[in-house]
């Protein structure tokens, strides 16, 4: 491997490895139906089905996997930025609520506008387009100024955001194997396909692939390389400014990431002829999107990552603002849900 590594640069290296991790994310994302939104509705709802038992096989897979890659000495907490750097419980707080909004309103998540995009939904390419427009503005454009003070209102230490600290040696490896015993329960009782379940599974390995990848890169680099793994928000807004302001996009993980998994949505879809084109109606409206995704954009960059960024890849390293941001990203869609649903019977 390392004769690998000497062959290529690092951003080939980083961007293969993305490409790579991607691949599987974006084939199995979109056969096995992953939707936090979906999975949030059926939840509130009090009808938990085959949709929520989808997203706990996802996110329990994510979080045993990559806890047994940090307890083998794999994945060291120390390169985990999400860990050892200062963290925004506010940005959390208030970035995951504005991110549950809209996701509800958008009709899907940061990750899954991304996915239906690929399969000829133009309704989720142009919410998607302006996920990342506006993720791009609140990271470096007119509405970074506002984030930067939102997350400075609370702030917490890098020492402060290991969950895992606060549990026994084994509690969050053993958090997840009960998480993923709940969703085969809940499989086994609302019988999603099993193609879905087995999907999802892969799914929540692709976040542990991209830990384990980026970990192994940084160990074999002489460059100063970057441990992360599935991320949208930031990653969508990077590659969208690069195509637009550079000449010769430059190669990362990031640009791999976004790449493959439209490139592995769109070829699931198209091998199981479920590509089609889907336009906005009269019943689908473009108000709603456009609201709705401008609020993910912007919460996704403040809560530190959409709701696979934070919610999963964060979640599975234990980071608390990430749980954070992901008990405010369900709790803000329920009540959205609730309230739309709500103004749809009194209409």
């Amino acid at each position: 491997m390392p004769e690998f590594l000497d062959a290529y640069s690092s951003g080939e290296v980083a961007v293969l490895l993305g490409l790579i991790t991607g691949l599987v994310f974006g084939v199995f994302a979109q056969q096995s139906r992953f939707c936090l939104r979906a999975a949030c509705i059926e939840f509130w709802r009090n009808k938990p089905g085959p949709k929520f038992a989808i997203w706990l096989f996802t996110f329990s897979t994510a979080l045993i996997l990559t806890q047994l890659l940090m307890l083998n000495g794999d994945l060291e907490k120390s390169s985990i930025r999400q860990l050892v750097t200062t963290g925004s419980m506010s940005g959390a707080i208030i970035g995951g609520s504005m991110f549950g909004i809209g996701m509800v309103m958008a009709r899907g998540c940061a990750s899954r506008l991304l996915v239906l995009s690929a399969t000829g939904n133009l309704r989720a390419l142009i919410a998607g387009l302006v996920v990342t427009i506006v993720s791009q503005a609140a990271l470096r454009g007119i509405l970074s100024p506002a984030r930067n003070e939102i997350s400075s209102w609370w702030l917490i230490d890098g020492s402060s955001r290991d969950l895992s600290l606060w549990l026994p040696e084994f509690g969050a490896l053993g958090f997840g194997i009960i998480l993923f015993v709940a969703a085969f329960y809940l499989a086994k009782r609302t019988s999603p396909r099993i193609y879905w379940q087995f999907g999802a599974v892969m799914v929540g390995l692709s976040v542990a692939l991209g830990w384990a990848l980026t970990s192994w890169h940084a160990s074999n680099s002489f460059d100063i390389i970057a441990v992360k793994s599935v991320s949208f928000t930031g990653p969508s807004a990077d590659t969208l400014m690069a195509l637009i302001n550079e000449p010769e996009v430059p190669l990362s993980f990031d640009i791999g990431i976004v790449v493959g998994v439209f490139a592995g949505s769109f070829l699931a879809s198209w091998i199981t002829k479920e590509f089609k084109i889907q336009t906005f109606t009269e019943e689908t409206g473009l108000s709603r999107y456009l609201v709705g995704a401008g609020l993910m954009g912007f919460g996704g960059m403040l809560a530190g990552g959409c709701a696979v960024g934070a919610g999963v890849t964060g979640g599975a390293v234990m980071a608390l603002t990430a749980w954070v941001a992901l008990f405010f990203m369900w709790l803000s869609a329920g009540i959205t849900d609730r309230v739309l649903d709500y103004r749809r019977e009194t209409a």
